[in-house]
């Protein structure tokens, strides 16, 4: 302690000089015992009320627990029970999960984490003032994980926080993180961006993500990470810990992200729209890099070109080592998502590519994926095992918001419900149905057809993650 009282003291001795070394505009250090004594306060009362408190409840129904030991089920079966009333009825049981928000306009509008609201059958939002309202879900984009809440309250005038560019930070920056960890209140904790663009951390789709010494805790999520002047630049998200706790390496969804999905929300659609590329990537690695004749193992590499493409009409090759977008570097598939995705649609971005060892120039249009088939969305009914399953038919645009699919036609699952048979098959959203029966499927409206009848067993044939699998049912 003595030594650092040493240190400060000098440098208030070295006066205005020492404070005018940086150039203009750049850090410095305090010039005087006022600057030292600054506070982050101001910040924290223009930006705290427009963060609130996220309780999402779930209605799960829960069986007698008797029921679930084999011993009892063998005496009076899978559904019965003893002549006690109420023995074998299910239970309704309430899944409470905390998170945070921020209020982002005045008419009502917070950004939140998905997971936060993951399954809610209701959402109720608590204010810095007390205030409790119920809200209801404009959008999710599990992809980004994150969601668009609007408050049930058309009259009230709400605060609101000011969404900042993700891209003014630099490592070393000061944050705040706000939220409510653990249910304990509105905490603020402060700390600096500990690294810019991080990706492959297996969180989100588009893996780019602030990271910060900020602490975060369980209840964060969902909240603001806010930078000296009171923007905010991340939604913090996730964690790095061994414990539970923090333990210095927090995530937040940069703000340029966020942005996007705000504006599809706000635009009324009921999906966020992106630019389409249509090109498959994969990691550059040292041995890529040396057969490529490339200095560095950076970049996203073009595997192959989805036909009548952007990355097609632009003259994007199987090959091509993607190295920036707009001027900016990628070093990897997942930052050149996030630097595509936040472009605006309508325009043209310039990707600069090594082809051949060259530098090369490509202007490519940003549009969303098309639609090149309706969707025609089918919930699966009746005695098959696909029962509970909702299907659609296969298109770029399906194809793109649900990034697992390696078929280019046919009929996809987009989820699957609860406790259906379709679940207990083991039936997953991605797959791809190809044939039922030794029926060819080529739309959702073949797949209902056929499964509206019962046969004694079923045999389904379909693709998962690049595989073909072929597997015989019950009726």
């Amino acid at each position: 302690m003595k030594r650092f009282v040493l240190i400060v003291a000098s440098l208030l001795a070295a006066g205005p000089a020492l404070a005018q070394v940086p150039a203009a505009g750049g850090p410095r250090v305090p010039a005087s015992r006022a600057e030292i004594g600054l506070s982050f306060a101001p910040v924290v009362a223009r930006t705290a009320p427009a963060i609130v408190n996220v309780y999402a409840l779930k209605t799960t129904q829960r069986n007698n627990p008797l029921l679930e030991d084999p011993f009892f089920r063998r005496f009076f079966g899978d559904r019965g029970g003893p002549d006690v009333p109420g023995f074998d009825m299910p239970r309704e049981r309430i899944q409470r999960s905390l998170g945070s928000g921020v209020l982002v306009d005045r008419s009502g509008i917070v950004v939140t984490n998905n997971h936060v609201i993951d399954g809610a059958d209701e959402i109720r939002l608590s204010l810095s003032d007390k205030r409790e309202f119920d809200a209801e879900v404009v959008l999710r984009d599990p992809r980004t994980d994150i969601a668009i809440l609007k408050i049930k309250d058309g009259k009230a005038d709400f605060p609101s926080a000011t969404l900042g560019s993700s891209d003014d930070l630099q490592v070393g920056d000061i944050v705040l993180a706000i939220g409510n960890p653990f249910g304990v209140g509105q905490t603020v904790t402060q700390g600096i961006v500990s690294a810019l663009a991080r990706t492959q951390r297996g969180i989100t789709d588009y893996g780019f993500f602030i990271q910060t010494d900020a602490a975060i805790n369980p209840g964060n999520s969902g909240g603001a990470l806010v930078d000296g002047a009171g923007r905010v630049v991340g939604i913090n998200t996730a964690i790095f810990s061994r414990s539970g706790g923090s333990q210095g390496i927090g995530f937040a969804i940069p703000a340029d992200m966020v942005r996007v999905v705000l504006q599809s929300a706000l635009a009324g659609s009921k999906v966020v729209r992106r630019p389409w590329l249509g090109a498959d990537l994969q990691q550059m690695t040292p041995d890529l890099a040396e057969g490529l004749d490339v200095v560095r193992p950076t970049g996203a590499l073009v595997q192959n070109i989805f036909p009548g493409s952007p990355a097609e009409k632009a003259g994007l090759r199987a090959g091509d080592l993607i190295v920036t977008v707009a001027g900016l570097e990628v070093d990897d598939p997942d930052a050149f998502g996030f630097r595509f995705a936040t472009r605006p649609l309508g325009g043209t971005v310039d990707l600069g590519i090594v082809r051949q060892g060259k530098p090369v120039t490509l202007r490519v249009t940003l549009v969303p994926a098309p639609e090149t088939v309706p969707r025609d969305e089918v919930l699966l009914q009746g005695r098959s095992p696909l029962s509970g399953a909702t299907v659609v038919n296969l298109s770029p645009a399906v194809i793109e918001e649900m990034r697992t699919i390696d078929a280019v036609k046919g009929v996809v699952i987009l989820m699957v419900e609860e406790g259906s048979p379709a679940e207990r098959t083991s039936f997953r959203p991605g797959d791809v149905i190809m044939e039922i029966n030794g029926t060819p499927i080529a739309t959702t409206a073949d797949l209902q057809r056929i499964t509206r009848v019962p046969a004694r067993s079923w045999r389904v044939t379909l693709q998962r993650g690049g595989r073909v699998i072929s597997a015989l049912l019950p009726g």
